[in-house]
């Protein structure tokens, strides 16, 4: 067996867990929201089934490194009129930039957006197989990502 191989096909390995992740990007249909950026929360499930090994961090996600690439370009991005955009284009920065990730499931949500709510948001669930099919469907818009 390789040492990144599956370790079942039942998708059994590690999970790292993202959560309430806080970036302030440019988001929203509404005309006041296109004054200033915005918070948008994030909670993330990143699996992957590398082995961990103390000093080598080959096949394996880097929580930190992960949470500041995502902040870095949403932060940094023109305005997006849909949560859903925004969780489809993290989850194929995640997967185009992290090679060890098999599935995500990641929660976006505009916290205290609505009276009466404490978030309210979209939750999209990949594995690398619907990246790998948005890919070829979109003619692989994960190169404009980067």
């Amino acid at each position: 067996m390789k040492l990144y191989e599956p370790i079942s096909p039942a998708g059994r390995g590690w999970r790292i867990v993202v959560d309430e992740l806080v970036v302030h990007t440019r988001i929203g249909l509404y005309d006041r929201e296109y004054l200033a950026p915005q918070p948008v929360g994030i909670d993330a499930s990143l699996h992957y089934r590398g082995v961990p090994v103390e000093g080598n961090t080959d096949g394996l996600i880097d929580y930190e490194g992960w949470c500041a690439r995502v902040s870095a370009y949403l932060e940094s991005k023109p305005h997006t009129r849909l949560l859903e955009t925004l969780a489809l284009e993290v989850a194929a920065l995640s997967f185009t930039e992290w090679p060890a990730l098999d599935a995500l499931t990641l929660l976006l949500y505009k916290p205290k957006i609505r009276e009466g709510t404490r978030r309210v948001g979209v939750e999209l669930d990949w594995h690398r197989a619907d990246f790998d099919a948005w890919c070829v469907s979109s003619g692989s818009h994960a190169a404009a990502l980067r």
